[in-house]
């Protein structure tokens, strides 16, 4: 990402800032309970403590990685060879996301996560944290982060992750077929419109009306923007949250008008 599209995006996240609303400004009850209940709550949980020490640690690691990068590119560096914690400073997932995820898995439920895009793990950590019953598959592009992750995942000790390594436009399928109903599934990998609206069209032949998708930087380009635009008008979506970095996506068709909310968090 160049200087100017950094200003661009700072811009944009200005007039995110001061013109977003709060559980004031909405009169859906599902979304009321979900700002009262989930974007509101500060309370801090003992798997919190667990990943964010493991972040530390990660953010000062001199470790190197010979990274294949399938995505939009990294804004950290043209080249192959990262280091682990620049990795985890520019591509993991702010603490206050992971968080959120965490706390939008126990109040949703979802049994059957599907995550494209697993860089250090951070994100996963959270997700699979939140409901240790549930399946969790994670997909990365780049065998020796995917390899990096695992460590991660050893480390703080969690056992419901199953990872798959390889390019999503090759693997993602078959995941699907595996998996059979994904309830929650984050998009957070190929920051371009076509690949994720492709990510998206493939989801939607196994979602069912509970599940969510959740999608990562819908405005860090326009033409991430036009692909949120794009989800938001399809049909079969029946409401949609954007929080500015990520986007939420819901399909129950107890909500009988199609709605958008841009939401305060």
């Amino acid at each position: 990402m160049s200087l100017a599209q950094q200003y661009q995006l700072a811009g944009k996240y200005l007039k995110y800032y001061f013109t977003s609303g709060n559980r004031h400004d909405v009169h859906s009850p599902f979304v009321y309970a979900l700002i009262e209940e989930v974007l509101l709550d500060k309370k801090q949980h003992p798997a919190f403590t667990a990943i964010e020490q493991l972040r530390k640690q990660l953010l000062q690691s001199e470790e190197t990685l010979q990274v294949t990068d399938l995505g939009a590119g990294s804004l950290i560096s043209s080249g192959n060879e990262r280091r682990v914690r620049d990795i985890t400073r520019y591509a993991a997932k702010q603490p206050k996301f992971g968080q959120l995820f965490y706390r939008l898995i126990q109040y949703l439920q979802p049994r059957r996560i599907l995550e494209l895009g697993t860089s250090m793990g951070l994100s996963t950590a959270y997700m699979a944290l939140a409901a240790p019953q549930a399946q969790v598959y994670t997909i990365e592009g780049c065998p020796n982060i995917a390899a990096r992750a695992a460590r991660n995942f050893n480390a703080l000790q969690i056992r419901n992750i199953t990872q798959v390594t390889g390019n999503f436009d090759t693997v993602l399928p078959d995941v699907l077929k595996q998996m059979q109903l994904p309830d929650w599934v984050y998009i957070d990998g190929n920051h371009r419109k076509e690949p994720t609206l492709a990510y998206f069209e493939q989801c939607l032949q196994f979602v069912d009306e509970y599940s969510v998708l959740v999608f990562d930087d819908i405005h860090w380009t326009p033409d991430m923007e036009a692909a949120w635009n794009t989800i938001q008008a399809h049909p079969q979506v029946t409401m949609t949250i954007d929080l500015f970095f990520i986007g939420l996506v819901f399909f129950r068709k107890d909500f009988k008008i199609k709605q958008h909310f841009v939401l305060k968090y």
